[in-house]
């Protein structure tokens, strides 16, 4: 059975209510509850935090218990060298996931201290790109 983590950063507790024209209606508890349905074979955790150090934390302690690694470090995307720097240590293979596309957006959402330190991003297509994540790190 694989093991992923899923990480979610900074005002993302809010998906459901939060700017629904961009990130949906749905929160991200019920659709973590879909994602896990539909993925008996699978174990799934959870962590979301707006704290930088405890996304650190929480990236440090999957990187080496666990397959693979799905996260969206949200507005830290653009801000956190040392968020990048964590997701370079560990050993766990990590994919970066934006509920909007972050390259159509403001100019400073372009810049991601992340992008370079994952395997792969999915950007732009909702919470879908959780499922596409986890599915490739499922094959691996």
């Amino acid at each position: 059975m694989k093991k992923i983590t899923i990480i979610n950063g900074p005002n993302l507790n809010l998906l459901g209510k939060r700017e629904t024209s961009v990130y949906g209606s749905e929160s991200f508890e019920d659709f973590l509850e879909k994602l896990k349905s539909a993925n008996p074979d699978t174990e799934i955790t959870y962590f979301q935090s707006n704290i930088e150090g405890e996304l650190i934390d929480a990236v440090q302690k999957a990187g080496f218990s666990q397959d693979g690694i799905i996260i969206n470090p949200g507005g830290y995307t653009h801000t956190s060298v040392a968020l990048g720097d964590a997701i370079a240590a560990i050993a766990a293979t990590v994919i970066e996931v934006h509920i909007s596309n972050i390259q159509a957006r403001e100019e400073f959402r372009k810049i991601s201290h992340v992008s370079a330190k994952v395997k792969g991003t999915i950007a732009g297509l909702g919470l879908d790109g959780y499922a596409l994540a986890l599915d490739y790190l499922k094959q691996l």
